[in-house]
């Protein structure tokens, strides 16, 4: 059952409340800040793990990815996001967190992409059990469109089976909003996944209002930009009053993508211990306001 705006509201807020705590807050062992999903009332902390990099071949490859995720688990995160696409991410991920013995408290994020229709779809989505080694998945979602009136019927029939507990759609460009926003409006969705950042902020103007208004949970992907916005940044220092809320750019871009009202979730890539730490960071101590996220915009278009 989806949760009412107002007890949506009211759990945001909570989550909210429990973070507003100045620069003193960013420190290690600050609990994360976790948001509601709409549909399902589910807290889930905000900071999440993007997995497109993770489609390594070797053992040696694959050490700094294992050591990324067992310190992404120790500092309380949870979702991982990954897809068939990202060549064996799905492999690498099941043997990792199997490795690691986590899965019980991993909130697992996979996609479709099939457009041969609902048996190919099916057979994908079954391949993904099987690279994952799970037997449910916590979300599943359509990856960029393909195949979407096909394959999200068949979602929501193993979602009433028990075999998925969340349905979404993804995209990371803007020439598919407006395809996608007629999605949102006619489907039944718990998630919408979307680009949004301090250089993309196409997604704010429709999509990220209508998932609130429709009570669909937002998981921010590229909240860099794809990397060009640290280009642009360079070696400079943080702005003296961004300290307050950020120690770090990657802390700075992210705050500014998970302090709009319909953020759930963002997925930065971290393929290495050292940016888990950083990124974590997002998750801590109080957000942007209003006033700080136009200093933010500003700075950014001055660059």
């Amino acid at each position: 059952m989806k949760l009412t705006r107002r007890e949506f509201t009211k759990a945001t807020l909570g989550a909210a409340a429990l973070t507003v705590a100045g620069p003193a807050a960013l420190a290690d062992g600050h609990e994360l800040i976790k948001r509601p999903i709409p549909s399902s009332g589910e807290m889930i902390p905000i900071v999440g793990l993007g997995t497109n990099r993770y489609g390594v071949a070797t053992k040696a490859e694959r050490a700094p990815l294992k050591e990324a995720l067992a310190r992404f688990h120790a500092l309380g995160g949870t979702v991982i996001d990954t897809a068939p696409m990202y060549r064996n991410s799905e492999t690498v991920l099941g043997d990792l967190i199997e490795e690691l013995g986590i899965r019980d408290d991993l909130f697992i994020a996979t996609k479709a992409d099939k457009e041969e229709g609902q048996e190919a779809t099916r057979a994908q989505m079954e391949s993904s059990y099987g690279k994952l080694k799970t037997d449910l998945f916590e979300l599943m979602q359509v990856h960029n469109l393909r195949g979407w009136q096909a394959a999200l019927p068949l979602m929501q029939e193993w979602k009433d089976a028990g075999r998925i507990r969340h349905i979404g759609i993804t995209t990371s460009r803007s020439s598919q909003y407006e395809e996608f926003e007629k999605v949102m409006r006619q489907e039944e969705l718990d998630f919408i996944q979307v680009n949004y950042s301090l250089e993309q902020r196409e997604s704010a103007e429709r999509l990220l209002p209508l998932a609130a208004d429709r009570g669909i949970a937002v998981m921010i992907n590229r909240g860099f930009g794809g990397g060009r916005i640290f280009d642009k940044v360079g070696d400079q220092p943080l702005p003296e009053w961004a300290s307050e809320f950020a120690d770090s750019w990657a802390q700075f871009l992210l705050k500014y993508a998970l302090s709009h009202p319909a953020a759930t979730v963002a997925i930065p890539g971290m393929t290495k211990a050292r940016h888990v730490d950083d990124n974590i960071g997002a998750a801590k101590g109080r957000m942007p306001d209003a006033d700080e996220r136009k200093k933010m915009e500003s700075f950014y278009a001055g660059l």
